[in-house]
């Protein structure tokens, strides 16, 4: 048990619902939203679902929390949001899923940097399983690599995982929906400006694109980010980020259940590493007991 109350197996299985409803994002993109509107595409998706909570909350930052949830908003939903539709929109999905698999070995460095948190060799060996895993499961031998969406891509990674570290550094001074109303509005008024002057008005809404946005903002912003800073508060952030190796899995069996796309012998094995990588990355080699995290109050979290 955790100081939730939940047991740890549950938190985990819970916080998965993030990195899921993130694994939408490149079906819902190619398919509902309108075209080369990444800037737009990443606002409509974050500030009306920022307000929506905050009008629910009504609960604002006070003193120093002004401005650190204006930079891990920036870094979690601004930069990371806009990046992210970029790589989607410059990069096929199987590409950009890639490079977002990197992730859990970003924040591995970072949390050492940050956190004090040693990366083990058993994570670190599991981080480049998935990435591999990732790379068998969603590339194809035509796989072109667009050079700002590779950077777009890489860029947004580092935002995201310098944004997850730092959320953990500063702690939760007001629990899990108000600190993501926070950073979701932050990040969504970063974007407004640079949407109106780099990509002009907003793009005609046609009824796919708002129910793309409204899905997008509401399950994969509102909901996954909830779940996602609640779960960065109670298990080490090295944990945490390896479950982001579901957004690509997701991805991937959208591309074959929705889009009829094939799957080869070399994808259902990438896709049995990346599962292998993830559930193993959540335990201690030898064992099937949970190691106790750094805090003090938390009980079996993960190693």
């Amino acid at each position: 048990m955790i100081r939730s109350g939940w047991p740890v197996w549950l938190l985990v299985v819970v916080t998965a619902v993030a990195p899921i409803s993130w694994g939408t994002t490149y079906l819902v993109t190619s398919e509902w939203l309108p075209a080369d509107r990444p800037l737009w595409s990443a606002t409509l998706r974050a500030l009306p679902a920022g307000l929506l909570v905050l009008a629910i909350t009504r609960r604002l930052p006070k003193g120093h929390w002004w401005w650190r949830a204006a930079v891990l908003g920036v870094l979690n939903i601004g930069a990371f949001f806009a990046l992210l539709f970029v790589a989607a929109y410059r990069l096929p999905g199987g590409v950009a899923a890639t490079l977002s698999a990197v992730s859990p070995l970003a924040v591995l460095v970072l949390a050492k940097l940050a956190l004090r948190e040693q990366p083990t060799r058993w994570r670190v060996g599991w981080g480049m399983a998935g990435v591999v895993g990732v790379a068998l499961m969603v590339l194809g031998p035509g796989a072109r690599l667009d050079a700002w969406g590779v950077a777009a891509g890489v860029a947004g990674v580092l935002a995201m995982s310098a944004g997850l570290v730092l959320t953990r550094r500063w702690g939760n001074p007001v629990g899990a929906l108000p600190l993501a109303g926070w950073q979701v509005t932050a990040g969504g008024l970063f974007l407004t400006p640079l949407a109106l002057v780099i990509e002009g008005p907003p793009p005609t809404m046609t009824p796919s694109a708002v129910a793309g946005y409204v899905w997008l903002g509401l399950a994969g912003t509102l909901v996954a980010y909830t779940v996602w800073f609640r779960a960065v508060g109670l298990l080490p952030v090295t944990a945490v980020a390896f479950l982001t190796l579901l957004s690509p899995v997701v991805a991937t069996l959208l591309g074959w259940l929705v889009l009829g796309q094939s799957l080869t012998l070399l994808q259902g094995v990438g896709f049995g590493l990346t599962l292998v990588a993830l559930i193993a990355s959540q335990w201690r080699p030898g064992s099937w007991t949970m190691r106790r995290s750094r805090q003090p109050k938390l009980a079996r979290a993960c190693a």
